[in-house]
């Protein structure tokens, strides 16, 4: 995975395919190596050139106190650095950097496709992140088959747990890959809680697609049809039996609807 010396830190990223560029941005505490399960191939397959970098915060990327505007920063250092504007699609934590970016340097972007997101805080979001910030700062370490398994309550459609053998295999996949809580993902933490946006996000000018996720727990659907509300001419389309992990759960689908987009 290369690495470059962008927006005083280091950033890992890898590229794929060739043609227009595509920056896929990833979530809370993951690599974006996770792209590659699915939509990587998808997009390369369709003509693009694909980036995948890490956020600040995933190991071994820099851990120190960070804010959105500094991922906004190099995200936006990265697009310059491969010959941008690009067509940026984010999820989650990174469905608001991208968001962020269209209105801090709209110059980069060609097109947003923003995947489980929202344009304030929500209740249990925030819950969920004081709580896991708490338990690393009390150095309380959970066993890895209990956080498996609430990564898959959290994270996965219903309809995906009442299939026994895939929630297995779920479950399984969850425990192989879980690192938990670390410095960097800490501090990737802090940002699930931020001021309200939506008025802000009238000013975005690029074509906008927003994924809600039917059954997401995390980032419920009704958040991203907000944001698709305040963003002028956005559309919004719904994946249904898909949970915050829609992208791979749902993989097809939401493939076909990001694709389809961001041919146009």
């Amino acid at each position: 995975m290369p690495t470059e010396q962008l927006n005083g830190t280091t950033v890992r990223y890898d590229v794929s395919g060739e043609g227009e560029l595509v920056v896929l941005v990833m979530g809370t505490g993951a690599s974006g190596r996770v792209w590659h399960a699915h939509q990587v191939p998808a997009l390369v397959a369709a003509g693009f050139r694909v980036a995948t970098p890490d956020n600040r915060g995933v190991f071994p990327a820099d851990a120190r106190g960070f804010t959105v505007d500094d991922l906004v920063g190099d995200v936006a250092a990265l697009i310059e650095r491969l010959g941008g504007p690009a067509r940026v699609v984010g999820t989650s934590l990174g469905a608001r950097v991208a968001q962020e970016l269209a209105l801090a340097r709209p110059d980069l972007v060609r097109s947003l496709v923003l995947l489980a997101t929202a344009g304030r805080t929500d209740p249990l979001q925030v819950a969920l992140s004081r709580g896991e910030r708490e338990l690393f700062d009390r150095g309380v370490t959970t066993p890895p088959a209990y956080r498996a398994a609430v990564s898959a309550l959290s994270n996965l459609s219903p309809a995906t747990l009442r299939d026994p053998v895939a929630a297995r295999d779920w479950v399984d996949l969850l425990e192989f890959t879980e690192q938990g809580v670390d410095a960097g993902v800490r501090a990737q933490l802090e940002l699930a809680e931020f001021e309200p946006r939506l008025d802000a996000y009238r000013g975005i000018t690029a074509p906008t697609l927003v994924v809600g996720f039917a059954d997401d727990r995390l980032v419920p659907p009704h958040l991203g049809r907000e944001v698709a509300d305040a963003i002028p001419g956005a559309r919004y389309a719904e994946v249904a039996d898909a949970g915050h992990y829609g992208y791979l759960e749902r993989p097809d689908e939401v493939n076909r609807v990001v694709v389809g987009f961001l041919r146009e």
